[in-house]
């Protein structure tokens, strides 16, 4: 009998899963939007700039080449990106009073000055007569015209495709523009006649100023930016293209500003008695150090001495000699914190009110050419408080947060991934898009030795 009822009950689920149809998720679409001519204009981040340098494995995934991947699902055409050699690459120096480039940066082991073996980031240093391999031309009609370092005015200035060797101070655009130091990054843009244009400009205005300590930087002012935008976006608009534009996120978010923290001077009783007791015999009774950890030491011009100590809000640079922080009482005793390792609060305003002034820009035209907006400000304050992604946590922490490369301002490559899933989240909103995002099961994090 047993047996009987077990049989009806088998061919019963058996009925069952033959009238079942099949689930089927949505119908990958393109929407409203066309990729087969997809041409990205920006910066470092969307050419997969990564451990302090530009090299091949990274521009394989870059943010526009991810995305491409995606767009092809979905009726894209061939991208292209003018690759490096090799996988050492060529980056410019953050300190280029120590040399001109460097390889990408590695984990490794380092000594320091207490005699205390630890993994630490670890570069090659080099100058022009090695680069010359990552100098050469490599062609031209490339989609992914972004150019590391170039803000957004350099996009119209011919020469920005100047070599090196003949006096430019950026060398990438060199490497395939049309017609070096004739052709433009806009104009090699336009002569694709795209179907979809990638834009993020800006980063580089902000942050190039911001990682010299504001030493020897301006900043473009607001209403410049928002004019040089809209002459960047408005021929792609007039072609009859579509695309996305990303916006800039706070300079809070990066590990470079924020890992070596204003107040990290840790000193004991007799060391904090010590430093008080050679200010006072100095005149400089407002420099007050105490048992425990004490904000560090720089110069301030509107100080009545010339100097202060740091207060929160104010940030000292990743570039900054750590060895002598830790050792030597740099930026305690005698020698401060010299200002291309820090930013104070008149420099932070000005930071913040030009994110600010951009990234209204960047609204205005998202909105006026009815464009895609990838909010990356909201996003990188998600980053800093941390997400998770195929089950796996990331935030901003430095190397171990998974999220940023050891330069601690670039993405690693499963960074550029997730940020690449914003733009399709935006392109898919905009456009009616069925866009499947990235998963990117090749792209690396922190690798340890």
């Amino acid at each position: 009998m047993r047996s009987y009822h077990l049989l009806v009950f088998l061919c019963i689920c058996l009925q069952l899963l033959i009238s079942c149809k099949k689930l089927e998720g949505p119908e990958i679409s393109a929407g409203d939007a066309d990729f087969k001519r997809t041409v990205a204009i920006g910066g470092d981040f969307f050419t997969g700039y990564e451990n302090a340098s530009l090299y091949r494995d990274g521009q394989t995934k870059s943010v526009p080449e991810l995305l491409s991947r995606q767009f092809e699902l979905v009726g894209g055409g061939v991208f292209s990106q003018p690759l490096m050699p090799d996988d050492d690459g060529l980056g410019l120096n953050a300190k280029p009073w120590e040399s001109d480039f460097n390889a990408r940066s590695e984990l490794g082991y380092k000594t320091d000055c207490e005699g205390t073996e630890g993994l630490s980031p670890l570069k090659t240093l080099f100058d022009k007569d090695v680069a010359t391999s990552y100098l050469s031309r490599v062609g031209s009609g490339y989609h992914n015209l972004a150019v590391p370092h170039a803000k957004i005015k350099d996009f119209f200035d011919p020469n920005l495709g100047i070599s090196w060797s003949d006096g430019n101070s950026n060398p990438y655009y060199h490497r395939f523009a049309t017609s070096p130091g004739n052709s433009t990054v806009a104009e090699d843009a336009l002569a694709q006649n795209p179907t979809f244009g990638l834009f993020w400009a800006g980063m580089e205005d902000i942050f190039e100023y911001a990682r010299f300590g504001g030493r020897g930087q301006t900043l473009l002012s607001s209403s410049e930016f928002s004019n040089y935008l809209d002459s960047l976006i408005s021929p792609f608009i007039a072609n009859g293209a579509k695309g996305a534009i990303a916006n800039i996120p706070d300079l809070e978010n990066f590990p470079y500003y924020t890992l070596v923290e204003y107040n990290r001077a840790e000193l004991s009783l007799g060391q904090a008695d010590s430093l008080n007791e050679q200010y006072e015999v100095g005149g400089a009774d407002h420099i007050v150090f105490a048992e425990g950890k004490n904000a560090f030491v720089i110069s301030d011009t509107s100080h009545v001495m010339g100097f202060r100590q740091m207060e929160e809000g104010e940030y000292i640079l990743l570039t900054v000699p750590l060895d002598s922080m830790r050792c030597f009482f740099y930026g305690l005793l005698i020698n401060l914190i010299h200002d291309r390792y820090s930013l104070d609060q008149y420099e932070m305003q000005l930071i913040h009110d030009a994110i600010d002034g951009y990234n209204q820009a960047i609204q205005q035209k998202a909105d006026e050419y009815d464009l895609a907006l990838v909010d990356m400000n909201a996003y990188f304050k998600s980053v800093k408080s941390g997400i998770k992604w195929n089950g796996v946590d990331f935030d901003s922490e430095f190397v171990s947060g998974g999220f940023f490369s050891l330069d601690g301002y670039h993405p690693n490559q499963k960074g550029y991934a997730l940020i690449t899933n914003e733009f399709i989240k935006a392109i898919n909103g905009k456009y009616n898009a069925v866009i499947p995002t990235v998963n990117c099961f090749d792209c690396k994090g922190v690798e340890f030795p």
